[in-house]
Parts: structure tokens; sequence; C-alpha cells
């Protein structure tokens, strides 16, 4: 365990939330060019379970590599293990659960893919890395109220983005085409329902690691995920006239 790779991956942190700023401007200018804003123009692209299973495998794959490779000495500690295992508990389900589930889904462009798959190599390294060697917690911090609060905001989060996921896949009758106002759970109250879970999920995280890594995470997440439910929400302003005017973008009650 080397002093300087832990600044190092301190400065690899402030670079994801450089990164999510960026990435949050990007977005206003150019549209997702996925789903229903795929371009009809001929281009390369992945089939839709494919895609997803391929970007999100490598925050599975590189924690364990990286903790496979060298000793890792700090998850002898229980705070350490814990919170390695609730980044890999999300990721398991993303990248081998939810691809399953998936029903139809049009292609993904190759580079919107390969962009996800280059996040999920970097983001997979930084949290486990950080974990496995440098991060250091007192063996009672998972009694502590901010890993206590953290963790429950993460469980929250995952079952909200599960449960919102689960409503937008049964929008449409077998045989249906075309796109439907979600209905139920949190979308009542919120276009991006799935995307809200997603966000109170890694804000859990990051209190309850109580990292620069954990609050970067965060951070990239809730630029990228804001500037997606905005362009949702308009969308869905523009095709649907009944839309429900009262709802807001990603956070109830407030955007």
């Amino acid at each position: 365990m080397e002093p300087a790779e832990g600044s190092h991956l301190d400065a690899l942190a402030y670079l994801e939330c450089a990164l999510g700023l960026l990435g949050s401007v990007l977005l206003k200018l150019v549209r997702s060019a996925y789903g229903r804003y795929a371009s009809p123009r001929p281009a390369c692209r992945v089939p839709a379970r494919a895609a997803w299973a391929l970007q999100e495998l490598p925050s599975l794959a590189v924690p364990l590599w990286v903790c496979a490779r060298t000793a890792a000495e700090r998850l002898r500690h229980a705070p350490n293990r814990v919170l390695l295992a609730m980044f890999l508990v999300h990721y398991a389900q993303r990248s081998l659960i939810f691809p399953l589930l998936i029903r139809g889904g049009k292609p993904m462009p190759l580079y919107t893919c390969t962009l996800a798959f280059m996040f999920c190599v970097y983001n997979g390294y930084l949290q486990s890395r950080y974990l496995s060697q440098y991060a250091v917690y007192a063996d009672d911090w998972v009694t502590d109220p901010r890993f206590l609060l953290g963790f429950c905001l993460w469980l929250i989060g995952m079952l909200i983005n599960i449960h919102s996921d689960h409503i937008l896949r049964n929008l449409r009758k077998p045989g249906e085409t075309g796109y439907k106002i979600p209905r139920g759970g949190l979308f009542e109250y919120v276009t991006a329902a799935n995307y809200f879970g997603e966000v109170v999920e890694w804000c859990g995280y990051a209190l309850a690691s109580w990292s620069v890594q954990g609050g970067a995470f965060a951070a990239f997440t809730f630029c990228i995920l804001v500037s997606r439910a905005q362009q949702h929400h308009q969308w869905y302003l523009e095709k649907f006239e009944d839309y429900p005017k009262f709802r807001k973008i990603i956070i109830p009650f407030l955007l």
C-alpha cells in the first residue's frame, strides 16, 4: 500500500466529478442516442440485452479482479467488506439480471455502449481499489449513524430503482407497440423514478463510505441522470398532451 497511490485515487475521484459535470453539459447539447432517441440513420449497434450486460459487467468483474490479484488488506475489516458488497450487489443485478428481463429493447449504438463500458472499468477500479487497500474505518463504523443512514438509503434506492424498472417493462402488453405514460409507484410524482432510485442509492453509498471516492460516484450519477431525466421529461410533455403537469423531473416535490 503506497501513499502516492492513495493520492492518485483521490485525484481520480476528483476527475470523476469533473467528468460528471462535463457529461451533464454535453447531454444538454447533444441528445442521448439510444432507446426512443435513437437515430434512424444506419450505425453500428449492439442488441439491447448484450449492450446492457457488456457495459455494466466491468463494475462487477474489475473489483473481483482487483481483489484477487493483490492482497486486499483492508477487506479484513467488516466495514470495507460491507461497502464493497453494496457496490457489487447493485452491479450483479445490473449486469446479470436486468439484461435478461429486458423485453425487446432497441439496439444501442456501439459508441454509447463503449463509453459506458469505459466508465464502469474506471469507476469499478476506483471504488474497489480504495475499499480494498486504502479505506480505513473503525471496526464499529457499521454502527455509526452515517453508515446506518447511508445503508438504509442505499437499500431503499435500489428497491425503488428495481421496482421502477419493473413498471417500465410492463407498460406494454404482449403485442403492443409505442410508448405510454408510466403509472404507479414514484412515477406518480416524478418522470424518472428509476433514475431517482439510483441517485438515492449512490448518495446512500457515499454517506456510508464517507469518502471522496464514494462522493465522486454519487456526484457523477446525479449530474448524468438529472440531465437524462430532464430530456425524458421534456419528451413526455411534447409527446402526450395529457401528461401530468404536476410531476417533477426526478426528485419528488423539488426538481
